[in-house]
């Protein structure tokens, strides 16, 4: 199981949000490169990255912080947030990212998805973001009519391979995260499953590789000290 620590950049700060509230924005370290770095010391292979002032103006705001972060770490990095076209996936992916995460398209724009699908393979992901199993849009703002387990299947249809799914309830809350959803979506479909939201600390690691997801993104944990990366990372990787 893959761990990515997370960076979420809101004015080019990184930035932690209280179930997905712009309301409740609290700055948790000060240099994103610097804080990658640090990831990076510590053995992560992997970096999710979302710009939260994109995925809210449905436009890249934030896209020269994660091009600077992949170029100067050995990290790869996934971006999400603001991503709405061709342009910007191709402006990433030429740039030094790794994968890109499309949110709100693959609800408003599933031809985009389809697309770059085709483009790109495996270095599209989709994410899905739930709200009472309903996928949200546009920076959680909106919800919309999508389950997510059936958005889940459109996108296996189309060719993603790579599906990161958070219950919006439980993000950034350290309330451990939704095994009983996290589960479903990883039996309903083929896809690699990456866990997002709520993961406290490494008893949640635990619990998320007995479910046999492809990943899990740890955030407010890690910065609020309540899972060492360390840990997390030999949890992940032991046989």
């Amino acid at each position: 199981m893959i761990i990515f620590p997370a960076i979420d950049i809101k004015d080019g700060c990184c930035v932690r949000l209280f179930k997905g509230d712009f309301g409740t924005v609290e700055k948790v370290a000060e240099d994103p490169l610097k804080t990658a770095r640090s990831f990076e010391e510590k053995g992560a292979s992997w970096l999710h990255m979302v710009d939260l002032d994109g995925a809210k103006d449905a436009v890249p705001r934030n896209m020269g912080i994660f091009l600077d972060v992949a170029r100067n770490t050995s990290l790869k990095v996934e971006v999400g947030g603001g991503i709405r076209s061709m342009e910007t996936v191709e402006a990433y992916l030429s740039g030094g990212i790794e994968r890109v995460i499309l949110g709100s398209a693959a609800v408003k724009n599933p031809e985009l998805v389809r697309t770059a699908v085709r483009e790109y393979g495996e270095r599209i992901a989709v994410g899905i973001d739930a709200k009472n199993g309903m996928a949200a849009v546009e920076g959680w703002l909106d919800a919309s009519t999508a389950h997510y387990l059936e958005l889940a299947k459109a996108m296996e249809a189309v060719g993603v391979k790579t599906i990161i799914y958070t219950d919006i309830s439980k993000d950034g809350t350290l309330s451990g995260p939704n095994l009983a959803e996290l589960d479903a979506i990883n039996q309903a479909v083929s896809c690699q499953i990456v866990a997002s939201g709520g993961v406290a600390g490494l008893n949640d690691i635990y619990a998320l590789k007995k479910l046999n997801l492809y990943g899990v993104i740890c955030g407010k944990a890690l910065y609020k000290g309540t899972l060492r990366l360390e840990d997390a990372l030999r949890v992940a990787e032991e046989e």
